[in-house]
């Protein structure tokens, strides 16, 4: 076969070769071996006699999701393998997946105390409320806005 022979457009519902995969999805073949390795539940491609992967087309489907939170939604690899899991290839393939489902976006208990604390700081001071008390909430506050910030900073680098 010349390189310059125009290509045959494939059913959808045809095997794809590891490179025809590549080139449908706009991405690199080592890509595509790598997230095989990730994914061995949601990417089986079959082995032909030869060693050659062939990729049925629910395995281009998860490469795709995968590369739609990957690439396009910036999460990690585990980060996706976890949306995958827990809400399916479909949701992600049809843009129904959620991040963070169940609790909106940027929201903790942490966070949550915080925001609580810093609000009665904010509103009128209740008859009772002394300067040693003031203070140990502040001090508190100040606690609990430094454990977050050690806690932001340790998920960080474990989602890296």
């Amino acid at each position: 076969m010349s390189a310059s022979r125009a290509r045959i457009e494939k059913s959808a519902t045809a095997f794809r070769s590891i490179g025809e995969a590549a080139s449908e999805l706009g991405i690199e073949t080592h890509v595509i071996r790598y997230w095989e390795s990730k994914f061995p539940r949601e990417v089986r491609p079959v082995k032909r006699p030869d060693g050659r992967r062939m990729f049925r087309p629910q395995d281009v489907d998860a490469l795709r999701a995968i590369q739609i939170l990957v690439h396009e939604r910036g999460m990690t690899l585990k980060g996706a393998k976890a949306l995958i899991a827990e809400q399916g290839m479909a949701a992600v393939l049809s843009g129904e997946a959620t991040l963070g489902a169940g609790a909106p976006a940027g929201s903790s208990p942490a966070r949550d105390l915080q925001e609580t604390v810093a609000k009665a700081f904010t509103e009128e001071a209740p008859e009772g409320l002394t300067d040693a008390r003031r203070a140990r909430l502040e001090g508190a506050l100040s606690e609990l806005t430094d454990i977050k910030s050690r806690i932001d900073t340790a998920l960080g680098r474990r989602a890296a």
